[in-house]
C-alpha cells in the first residue's frame, strides 16, 4: 500500500504535467489556472464534475465559485466532509464562456483522471453532472435515469448525481442530490 506522501508526490507530478500541458490549445490560450484537483491523497471517496467556472480558473481549485459553495451544502447535509475528499474534474482547464467540454477535449484530460483514480484508490466515485457520468460509464443515458444507483468504474461503485449549478439552478433537485450522495457515503460504510 502507498504511503500518504508517496500518494501526495504521485498527484503532484500529475498536477505538474497538466500545469504544462498543450493538448487544447484554446483552452490553454483562454485558461487563467489550470485546475488538477485538490484533497485528500487517502481519500475514500473521488467527486468528479465537468470542467473549472470562472472562480476555479482563478483560483486553481475545483469548486469554489458559487457551485462549490452548493456543494458543500450538500455534503454538510449528508454528513461528507469535504476535507477528506479528493475533488477534481473531466477536463482541467475552463472551457471559453464555461461551454460544455467538446469530446476530444475529454479524450485529451481522461488520462489524467485516470491516473488521479489510479492514485488516489478510492473505495467509491461520485460524478456531478452528465459529463462526468457520461466520461466514466461510457455511455449517454439521460442523468435522470443514471442517478439513485451504483453504477461501476473498474469495479469501483459510482454513483452519478446532479451537478451543483444545476441545483442551483432547480432547488427541486436538491432533495435527489442529497440522496445520491447518502448512496455514495454507504459505498464507503463498513460491513
Amino acid at each position: 500500500m502507498e504511503s500518504e506522501q508517496e500518494k501526495t508526490d504521485g498527484l503532484e507530478r500529475i498536477a505538474e504535467q497538466i500545469r504544462g500541458c498543450p493538448r487544447c490549445g484554446v483552452l490553454v490560450a483562454s485558461r487563467t489556472l489550470p485546475v488538477p484537483g485538490t484533497g485528500r491523497p487517502m481519500a475514500d471517496v473521488m467527486l468528479i464534475g465537468e470542467a473549472p467556472g470562472r472562480e476555479e480558473d482563478r483560483q486553481g481549485k475545483p469548486f469554489v465559485g458559487p457551485a462549490g459553495r452548493t456543494l458543500d451544502e450538500l455534503l454538510r447535509a449528508v454528513d461528507l466532509d469535504r476535507d477528506r475528499l479528493f475533488i477534481t474534474n473531466v477536463i482541467k482547464c475552463r472551457p471559453p464562456k464555461n461551454r460544455n467540454p467538446k469530446p476530444d477535449e475529454i479524450s485529451n484530460c481522461f488520462p489524467y483522471l485516470e491516473q488521479q483514480i489510479g492514485i488516489v484508490k478510492p473505495r467509491a466515485i461520485g460524478t456531478l453532472g452528465a459529463t462526468a457520468a457520461h466520461c466514466l460509464l461510457g455511455n449517454r443515458l439521460r442523468l435522470a435515469r443514471l442517478r439513485g444507483q451504483v453504477h461501476a468504474y473498474q469495479r469501483l461503485p459510482v454513483v452519478c448525481t446532479y451537478h451543483p449549478a444545476y441545483v442551483r439552478r432547480n432547488p427541486a433537485v436538491q432533495q435527489q442530490v442529497k440522496q445520491d450522495l447518502l448512496l455514495l457515503r454507504q459505498q464507503i460504510a463498513g460491513p
